[in-house]
């Protein structure tokens, strides 16, 4: 084992089970680091791949995605918990929490269908793997010396005495490389079988 994965594994404390998917990775940082757009550009690579990707996106306030006047946000406003909307290319399943608290990230990746990989935006306290989003510009300080499931760093410059492995925030193929040999996802892309 090399001094970096040692140290990568020593970092490694009990993940949650996800049993469900292939992987699970994160991606954590402040708001403004950019970890939307590395989350598009790495979802254009994966699938690329073959992969089959999902995504789920934590907001830190009341969002609703669902348009006033539409039967499903009808069908909402009049009292239903949940409303699931399907049509011949997508289903979109609406639930309200009703004051309740909001699910864990556990009961969140069990409402997923079966992917590949599953990239978590924000839900920083949860115990899967992650990579850091880091912007000196953004004024906030670094995440990875107090979470020990942050396994690197991408950046939009060099960091100074990062233990980590450290990547440009630009490098899309090789975060998904680092990400794809730590879950042991394969790395060429797929060409359909005829």
């Amino acid at each position: 084992m090399t001094m970096m994965q040692t140290n990568l594994a020593s970092r490694q404390a009990p993940l949650l089970d996800t049993g469900r998917h292939g992987t699970v990775f994160g991606l954590a940082g402040w708001s403004g680091a950019g970890k939307t757009t590395l989350v598009e550009k790495l979802i254009t690579h994966l699938v690329s791949l073959g992969l089959n990707v999902a995504t789920i996106k934590h907001a830190h306030h009341h969002f609703d995605a669902d348009t006033p006047g539409k039967d499903s946000y009808r069908h909402r406003a009049a009292g239903a918990r949940q409303v699931l909307v399907s049509s011949a290319s997508r289903a979109a399943l609406f639930s309200e929490h009703d004051g309740a608290d909001e699910p864990g990230l556990d009961v969140l990746l069990a409402r997923l269908d079966p992917a590949d990989i599953v990239i978590v935006e924000g839900f920083k306290a949860f115990a899967i793997r992650k990579i850091e989003i880091y912007r000196a510009a953004v004024g906030k300080p670094l995440l990875h010396p107090h979470d020990p499931h942050i396994l690197a760093v991408a950046s939009d410059a060099p960091l100074a005495d990062c233990p980590l492995p450290c990547f440009d925030l630009d490098d899309i193929a090789a975060i998904a490389g680092f990400i794809g040999d730590q879950a042991q996802i394969p790395q060429t892309p797929q060409t359909p079988q005829t």
